[in-house]
């Protein structure tokens, strides 16, 4: 036994010898930080050869290491990631947007995973694969109870491989079986582009995956050519950011060459770098406004505040979420990979919009967000004052937009979807994706159907008085208030029927897009949807007042609020 301890140890110091001597030929610290490291790898070492000898149940060497290096990581900011070499292809997905597959979103319901949302002119649309197919088998394997990553997996392959599935579909007294081979799948960054109404265009932009700028481009180009255009909508709205280099291009849309976008510091010097727009726009003079909301961030922050430091047009909307650090992809053995944050980002007029300080956390290891008190000033190219620390903030703030319990409840319970499911059986053709809408009788049916359906929900107002109760009694005060709780309580329970009515136009809006979905897809969907959308009306109109846009980008707006609040504070 001993002997073969022994032999086991030799190896773990034969492991971390090469591994070391590798990484320390590399390093360039001072002797102090040299021993640190050597150290501390040397500790972390033996440490993981004596849980792997003599732990009590066999471990999973593999998984352990895994679990340590997320954790260690984690302590320094959540996008320095370790990417396994099973988590490549994932991640290669996430910056070029194309994957071998079917070309279909699915998700799970009621044991089992469906089709969600097949995209239009790939493997699955072309196999008739429709929203609402459930998926029995695949490649003879049953596929009850297994989870939405593992049928990912399975539909995803090599382009040119033969995937069978055996779908169940609701009006189908058979299960059908679909032969579907697959192609590589390049999801567009700019999922729909068009005019809202004869004058104002619109472009949705949902990643910046190599090439998003290209279809930007292509999309300003194919906008212009309506020559009523007198502005247009860039929204960037949910978009989580992706590649720097994607983000300047887009800019240069917009912005002619020579304009620096944005700038990137880090700890090594030789990495900084400074990011100019070097080709001629492609359109520098039409009004823009730029939506964005609390999903939005990085490179769509670098989009939306160069075009805002650099006066070119407005943005609207929500305070984004404030990132900006970049991340750089470092190679490592195995196939493996690391994203670590090497730098920080700066937008032309000097700031850093990065939110949560991670360098400077608190004493129980949460992360603070930088006080709007502690925000510095800058000015954009035309003087008008913004601010560093907290994301990009918007020249023209709209409301949150919220629903209510009941159409959250209706959503999550698949009871729109499943519904737009039925309607498609029933009826072959609708009006077109702008135009469709539901009759009130149409409404009622739905409603009528959702009755029979096990939904529930907790308003807010319920939540409180709970937690009042709860209260009341802890402090020995139920007893005495106990009719008047029962009275309120009765009074504020909740009526699906009633908040059918009362939401009736918010849960109709939902369902008439889910509706559509069926009929014309993705770019259907964002049509009907836009016809009801806030934001897209706010930027709609202040493209329509030239006056107001233009005073915008001066800052007399700004400065008459300021004037205003001042005034009502004296009061």
């Amino acid at each position: 036994m001993f002997t073969i301890l022994q032999k086991h140890k030799r190896k773990f110091i034969a492991i971390l010898a090469i591994a070391g001597s590798a990484t320390f030929i590399s390093l360039n610290k001072p002797d102090e930080a040299y021993f640190e490291i050597a150290k501390n790898l040397d500790i972390f070492a033996t440490l993981f050869r004596e849980v792997n000898m003599y732990y009590v149940d066999e471990t999973k060497p593999g998984q352990l290491v895994k679990k340590g290096i997320d954790e260690m990581l984690n302590s320094l900011d959540p996008y320095t990631n370790y990417i396994p070499e099973s988590d490549v292809e994932d991640y290669r997905f996430m910056t070029t947007g194309q994957y071998g597959g079917v070309g279909s979103t699915i998700r799970t319901n009621n044991g089992y995973v469906i089709i969600a949302d097949p995209y239009e002119n790939y493997p699955a649309f072309k196999a008739d694969l429709r929203a609402g197919d459930k998926i029995i088998e695949i490649d003879g394997k049953p596929m009850k109870g297994k989870k939405s990553d593992d049928v990912s997996k399975l539909l995803k392959g090599a382009p040119g491989t033969v995937v069978t599935l055996m779908v169940e579909r609701e009006g189908e007294t058979k299960n059908l079986e679909k032969k579907i081979t697959r192609e590589e799948i390049k999801i567009k960054s700019v999922q729909y582009y068009g005019m809202l109404n004869e004058t104002i265009g619109y472009i949705t932009l949902s990643s910046f995956t190599e090439n998003a700028s290209t279809e930007i481009r292509d999309a300003v180009l194919e906008l212009k050519k309506n020559e009523n255009l007198k502005g247009i909508v860039l929204d960037l709205r949910g978009n989580p950011g992706g590649l720097l280099n994607e983000a300047v291009n887009i800019v240069n849309v917009f912005i002619d060459k020579g304009q620096e976008v944005v700038s990137t510091r880090g700890k090594v010097k030789e990495w900084e770098k400074s990011y100019k727009t070097i080709n001629t726009s492609v359109d520098a003079t039409t009004p823009i406004a730029v939506l964005v909301n609390s999903g939005s961030a990085s490179a769509s922050e670098i989009v939306s505040g160069a075009i805002q430091d650099l006066d070119r047009g407005i943005v609207v909307g929500q305070r984004t979420f404030g990132k900006g650090l970049v991340q750089t992809t470092r190679k490592l053995s195995y196939n493996s990979q690391l994203k670590v944050t090497t730098a920080k980002y700066y937008i032309p007029s000097g700031r850093c919009i990065q939110a949560l300080d991670y360098t400077n956390r608190n004493e129980d290891g949460s992360v603070g967000k930088v006080a709007d008190s502690l925000m510095k000033p800058f000015k954009t190219k035309s003087g008008r004052v913004v601010y560093d620390g907290g994301g990009v903030l918007p020249d023209v703030k709209t409301s949150v937009k919220t629903y209510s319990k009941i159409a959250t409840s209706l959503a999550n319970k698949s009871l729109l979807f499943d519904y737009a499911t039925t309607y498609k059986l029933k009826h072959t053709i609708i009006a077109s994706a702008k135009e469709f809408e539901l009759t009130d009788n149409e409404y009622k049916e739905f409603c009528n159907y959702a009755a029979t359906k096990d939904y529930d929900y907790t308003t807010k107002s319920e939540k409180l008085l709970k937690e009042l109760k709860e209260s009341a009694e802890t402090e020995k005060y139920f007893e005495r208030v106990q009719p008047e709780y029962e009275a309120l309580k009765a009074k504020l329970m909740h009526n699906k029927n009633e908040d059918l009515q009362n939401f009736k136009s918010e849960i109709k809006h939902l369902l008439e897009a889910e509706i559509v979905g069926r009929y014309y897809y993705q770019k259907g969907r964002t049509q009907n949807v836009l016809a009801h959308d806030a934001d897209v009306a706010s930027a709609i109109e202040l493209l329509n007042d030239k006056d107001k846009y233009n005073s915008l980008l001066k800052g007399i707006a700004e400065t008459e609020n300021k004037t205003t609040k001042g005034n009502t504070k004296k009061k």
